[in-house]
């Protein structure tokens, strides 16, 4: 009679259980089912390069190596470019043991604007989403907004309700990502060479300019004003520029911290200006020993101090009086990137 007793008592208490096991499953079903069938969210970072940079940058998939944090967690991962990889329609995809098994592609671009993408999950789990990217200029510099949206399926919510909302788990990447472009897009602005080419023969020729002296500290400034000047000048009275804008510089005294400079556009034939300050000159052919800088402006320094060591190295002698320039062949009118920027120095020998 015992024994009857316990075991009917045991099977209430297992019945108890599996009921209150079931209240919790249909609880939790119908808590997973009212979650928000959709997703979404939005990473911004501030960037110190031009908008139409980093659009470059994230638009072609195979720069994607060297930004993406998920790639970074695999970089021996299969990738696997289409024909196009920038622009609509360009795509790639991936396959690994980490990353799983995916592919990415492109719907629609604004250049330097705005950029939208198709990502879909294939391995471990099925699931398709939205990429926008935006690039937005600031006076800090470049906004780059990552954003992703999508659909959350049953399989999803549950996914989510015990490892954490998609944001929760995936926004990290998305600033380490954001991090990361930065990071390279300033790295590639830094890049620059200087080349000595030797001698070679300037030409000379006819040129307009505007001239002045001022302390070597504010050298850049007075450029900044002066040369737009003489450009403008030009196109405004129809001249027939024989070149690109150069420097001649008259005078360099570090000692006293001061430089006379003229600001100049080569011209095809003489021109006689109507302007007070806009004069007319011209460079009788020189022998020259020829540097070229391939970046920023601001390793101009370098590539003066590599030109003028070059010179006495190669018993070579300098020209007296002879003419300095330094001669902007591309400039950031031409690019936004300073590592596309290409600047010939010519210092006059014997």
């Amino acid at each position: 009679m015992i024994y009857t007793f316990n075991k009917t008592n045991q099977m209430k208490a297992f019945k108890y259980i599996l009921f209150l096991l079931l209240i919790i499953f249909i609880g939790t079903a119908i808590y997973i089912a009212v979650q928000p069938n959709e997703f979404s969210f939005n990473r911004s970072r501030i960037i110190k390069a031009p908008a139409s940079l980093l659009y470059n940058k994230v638009n072609d998939y195979k720069s994607w190596p060297s930004f993406s944090p998920w790639i970074e967690h695999e970089p021996d991962a299969d990738l696997t470019y289409e024909e196009k990889t920038s622009g609509v329609d360009a795509g790639y995809s991936w396959n690994g043991k980490i990353l799983g098994e995916g592919k990415m592609k492109t719907i629609a671009v604004e250049k330097d604007k705005s950029i939208k993408q198709n990502i879909e999950f294939i391995k471990p789990f099925k699931s398709k989403s939205n990429i926008n990217w935006t690039f937005e200029d600031t006076d800090e510099g470049t906004k780059v907004t990552w954003a992703m949206h999508g659909k959350q399926d049953f399989m999803t919510k549950m996914y989510t309700t015990f490892a954490g909302s998609i944001e929760k788990n995936t926004a990290p990447d998305f600033d380490r990502g954001l991090f990361k472009l930065d990071s390279i897009v300033n790295a590639d602005m830094k890049i620059y060479n200087i080349t000595v080419n030797g001698i070679t023969e300037h030409g000379g020729g006819y040129y307009i300019y505007n001239t002045t002296s001022c302390k070597i500290s504010d050298l850049q400034n007075k450029m900044e004003t002066m040369l737009p000047r003489v450009i403008q000048y030009a196109k405004t009275n129809n001249i027939k520029m024989a070149g690109t804008p150069f420097v001649y510089y008259h005078k360099w005294d570090i000692d006293n911290n001061a430089v006379i400079f003229s600001c100049c556009i080569p011209t095809i034939e003489k021109t006689i200006s109507a302007e007070n300050d806009i004069l007319t000159g011209q460079l009788e052919p020189f022998k020259a020993v020829k540097t070229t800088l391939k970046g920023n402006y601001k390793n101009l320094e370098e590539a003066w101090e590599t030109a003028m060591t070059y010179i006495p190295s190669n018993n070579l002698e300098f020209s007296g009086n002879g003419p300095m320039l330094e001669t902007y062949i591309t400039t950031p009118t031409d690019s936004e990137n300073p590592a596309d920027w290409i600047t010939e120095i010519y210092i006059a020998v014997k």
